[in-house]
C-alpha cells in the first residue's frame, strides 16, 4: 500500500520519510484528488438546508489525504529537488489548478457557502466561526464562483496556465543557479578569509570541480563580493549573479514574467477591479496600492540620500586604491567591507568564528525558552535528507509541536530561506499538532559557521516558526501563518530583535575554536554597527518593491526588462546599487501568486517589529513576561482568526507611525 496514504504510525505523525520514493508520489496524488472530489461533491449535494456546520465547518474537514501528499512532496520539491520532482512538479502544477478551479466553479458548493454568507446576522457564531465564513466566502468569489459562461471558462484556463508558468520561472532560476559556477585558482584565493576559502573549496568538490569554485550560492557569492580583490573576478561573478533567468535559451524567464503580467491583470478584471494590485491588496492590511506607495516613498528618499551620500565615500576609497572610474554594482559590497572594518573596526573575518550554526540554532531556542516556556529535545526519526534535524517542542511537559531544521545550501535546494508546515496546527475535525520546517542555505563547515546577516536569517525563519507552533486556533483555514501577507512578516521580523539583545550575544556568541564569549568590546562594535550600509540595503529593497507594485498597477508590459528601468530610472536608482531581485529571478513575485503585488509586505510588518519591540523595551526590557504573555496572546496564538489590524492593536494599544522603522535603520526622515 501507498505510504503517502496510510495512517502514520510514526512518532508525533511525521511522514515516514524513509518509506516514501518518488514513484509513490503520482499514484498518492491521483488517489487524494479522487477522495478529496468526492468529499466535495458530498457537501455541495447535501439535501438539507445549507448551515454553517453542515457546509463551512464539512469543507474544513475535507481534503485530510491530499493534504499529506503535498505536504510530503511540496517539502522535498523545493529542499532537495532532483529531475524526477522537477518532471513531477510540472504534471502536478495544471492538475493541482484544474482540481481547486473546479471546486470554485462548482455552482451548488457556492450556493450553499452564499446562503449561509447570506444568514450569518441569524447565526449564533463564535467570532473564529464568523472569521472562517467571512474568509470562505471572500475566498469563492475572489476564485470567480460567481463567474458565468465564457468568463468562467478564461478563468479556469488563465489560472491552469498561470500554474505552470510558475513552476517554469522556479525551475529555470534553479537551472541556473545550479549550473553556473566560477572555478578558482589558487591565486585567486589570495585576500579571502578562512572561511570563504573553505566554502569555496567545498563547493568545488560538491561540483566535482577539481579546485575551490565560487557559485551562485547566496552564502558563497555574498562574501565572496566583500572580500576579493580581485575586481575583474568580483564583476564576473556580479554579473551571473545578476543574469539569473535572463541568459536566453530554454531556461530565460522574461517572456514567462510578461505573460504571467498579462494574465494576472486579465484575471483581475474578470473579478472586476481595475488593476491586479486592487485585486490582491483588496485582502491585506494596506488595502490599496496608494496606501503601499506612501509607506515605500516615505522610506524611499531618507533610504536614497544615505545611500549616495555612502556612494560618494566608497567611490573615493576605489579611487585611493588606484581604480578610476564609477563604483559599480560589484565594488559596493567589497568596498563597504572596508569602510566597515575601518570605520567600525569589524572585521567580517574576525567575527565569523562566533556565530557558529548550532549555538545560533541553541539562542533563538532559548530566547523562545524565556519568552514563551517553549523547551526543546532533539528528536531521531527518519527525514527526508541526511542535513535535517528535527526537535520535539514541549511546554510544561506537554507536547506542542515538532520543529524540523534543514540549514544548508545544495545543488537540489532552492535558494533563499523560508518556512513550512507540514502539518499546521487545527482543534477541528480533531486534534492536530504542528510539524513544522525551517529551511536555509547556509554554508557546511566544520563547525559551520555563520554571517551575521546569516544569524539574523535563522531568527527570522525562526520567528514563522512560533507563529505556527504557539498557534491555538480552531480551525486550520486560520491556523499560524495564515494571515495577511504584509502582517505575516510581523513575527518573523520582530523575533530578529532578539538576536541584537546583548545578553543573548553575551552568552551565544562564542569563539568556534576557544570556546569563549565575544569580548565585550567586539560586541559593541557588532551592535555600534548594526544599521551600517542600511542606505544600500533599504534601497536595493524598497526598488523591488515598487518595481513589483508598479508591474501589477496598471496594464502589464509587453517588455518586463523596459518597464523595470523605466521604474528604477523614475526613482533616481543610485547608478551602484541593483534591485535585490531583478525581474527575471524574482521568484517571491513570479514563482506564484504569494507575494505579487506584495513585496512591501517585509517593510509594512517592519514599521510594526519596530514598534512592537519598542513596546518590550518600554516595559521590562527585551524579556519582558507581561509583553511577552500579551504577543502570544493576541498576535502569535491568533493566526488569522481576527483581522490584522485588530490583533496588532490589541497587542500595542495602536497602529504604528514610519518612525520607529526609521529609527531602527539609522535613517532620517525626508
Amino acid at each position: 500500500m501507498n505510504p503517502l496514504l496510510q495512517d502514520w504510525k510514526t512518532p508525533f505523525g511525521i511522514a515516514p520519510f524513509d518509506q516514501i520514493s518518488d514513484d509513490d508520489f503520482a499514484p498518492a496524488l491521483e488517489e487524494a484528488l479522487t477522495a478529496h472530489n468526492t468529499e466535495i461533491e458530498a457537501v455541495a449535494n447535501n439535501p438539507d438546508a445549507a448551515t454553517f456546520a453542515n457546509t463551512v465547518e464539512a469543507l474544513e474537514a475535507v481534503g485530510g489525504k491530499l493534504d499529506k501528499v503535498l505536504s510530503v512532496f511540496y517539502s522535498v520539491a523545493g529542499a532537495d529537488s532532483s529531475p524526477v520532482r522537477e518532471a513531477l512538479q510540472r504534471d502536478f502544477s495544471p492538475k493541482l489548478s484544474a482540481h481547486f478551479s473546479e471546486i470554485s466553479a462548482n455552482k451548488a458548493l457556492f450556493a450553499r457557502v452564499d446562503a449561509v454568507w447570506q444568514a450569518r446576522d441569524a447565526l449564533d457564531l463564535t467570532d473564529e466561526q464568523a472569521r472562517v465564513l467571512k474568509l470562505t466566502h471572500l475566498g469563492f468569489v475572489r476564485a470567480g464562483s460567481a463567474l458565468t459562461g465564457a468568463d468562467e471558462t478564461r478563468m479556469k484556463a488563465i489560472k491552469g496556465r498561470l500554474a505552470v508558468l510558475g513552476t517554469e520561472f522556479t525551475q529555470n532560476l534553479l537551472s541556473d543557479e545550479r549550473s553556473w559556477f566560477m572555478k578558482l585558482e589558487e591565486a585567486d584565493l589570495e585576500g579571502l578569509p578562512d572561511f570563504v576559502i573553505d566554502t569555496a573549496r567545498a563547493a568545488g568538490e560538491e561540483k566535482d570541480a577539481g579546485g575551490p569554485v565560487v557559485t551562485l550560492s547566496r552564502s558563497l557569492i555574498t562574501p565572496f563580493l566583500q572580500f576579493s580583490p580581485r575586481r575583474d573576478l568580483r564583476e564576473r561573478a556580479f554579473k551571473a549573479w545578476e543574469a539569473r533567468g535572463a541568459n536566453g535559451g530554454e531556461t530565460d524567464n522574461r517572456a514567462i514574467a510578461a505573460e504571467t503580467l498579462t494574465l494576472r491583470k486579465e484575471r483581475a478584471a474578470l473579478l472586476g477591479y481595475n488593476s491586479f494590485s486592487d485585486y490582491k491588496l483588496e485582502t491585506e492590511m494596506a488595502k490599496t496600492p496608494e496606501a503601499v506607495r506612501d509607506l515605500l516613498m516615505k522610506v524611499w528618499e531618507p533610504a536614497k540620500a544615505q545611500a549616495n551620500a555612502d556612494a560618494e565615500v566608497l567611490t573615493k576609497m576605489m579611487h585611493a586604491d588606484g581604480v578610476n572610474g564609477d563604483l559599480a554594482p560589484w565594488d559596493w559590497r567589497y568596498y563597504a567591507e572596508k569602510r566597515r572594518a575601518v570605520e567600525h573596526d569589524l572585521d567580517e573575518a574576525e567575527l565569523k568564528p562566533y556565530f557558529q550554526l548550532d549555538r545560533m540554532i541553541e539562542a533563538s531556542f532559548a530566547c523562545a525558552t524565556r519568552l514563551f516556556g517553549l523547551e526543546f529535545k532533539p528528536l531521531d526519526v527518519p527525514l527526508y535528507h541526511a542535513d535535517c534535524r528535527a526537535w520535539e517542542v514541549t511546554r510544561d511537559g506537554k507536547h506542542v509541536a515538532v520543529f524540523i531544521g534543514d540549514y544548508f545550501a545544495r545543488g537540489s535546494k532552492r535558494s533563499g530561506a523560508w518556512c513550512s508546515a507540514m502539518r499546521s496546527q487545527a482543534k477541528f475535525p480533531k486534534v492536530e499538532s504542528p510539524v513544522v520546517i525551517n529551511v536555509c542555505n547556509f554554508a557546511k563547515g566544520d563547525p559551520a559557521l555563520l554571517s551575521y546577516d546569516d544569524a539574523r536569517t535563522l531568527f527570522h525563519e525562526f520567528g514563522h516558526a512560533l507563529h505556527q507552533m504557539l498557534s491555538d486556533v480552531t480551525y486550520e483555514s486560520v491556523s499560524g501563518t495564515s494571515v495577511a501577507r504584509d502582517f505575516v512578516e510581523l513575527p518573523s521580523q520582530l523575533y530578529e530583535h532578539w538576536l541584537d539583545v546583548p545578553e543573548v550575544l553575551g552568552e551565544f556568541a562564542t569563539h568556534a575554536k576557544t570556546g569563549e564569549a565575544m569580548p565585550k568590546e567586539l560586541l559593541d562594535k557588532v551592535l555600534g554597527a548594526s544599521t551600517f550600509d542600511m542606505g544600500f540595503q533599504t534601497v536595493e529593497y524598497v526598488a523591488s518593491a515598487l518595481v513589483d507594485l508598479a508591474f501589477h498597477e496598471g496594464d502589464a508590459p509587453e517588455d518586463v526588462m523596459a518597464m523595470q528601468d523605466e521604474v528604477l530610472d523614475g526613482l533616481g536608482m543610485p547608478a551602484a546599487i541593483t534591485m535585490r531581485h531583478a525581474s527575471p529571478h524574482f521568484a517571491h513575485v513570479f514563482s506564484g501568486d504569494g507575494y505579487s503585488s506584495g513585496y512591501y509586505s517585509y517593510m509594512w510588518s517592519e514599521v510594526m517589529d519596530a514598534d512592537a519591540f519598542e513596546a518590550f523595551e518600554e516595559a521590562g526590557g527585551a524579556f519582558d513576561p507581561e509583553r511577552a504573555r500579551a504577543l502570544e496572546e493576541h498576535i502569535l496564538s491568533t493566526g488569522g482568526s481576527r483581522d490584522a489590524a485588530e490583533l496588532y492593536i490589541a497587542f500595542r494599544g495602536r497602529l504604528p507611525g514610519v518612525e520607529a522603522l526609521l529609527k531602527g535603520r539609522g535613517l532620517k526622515a525626508a
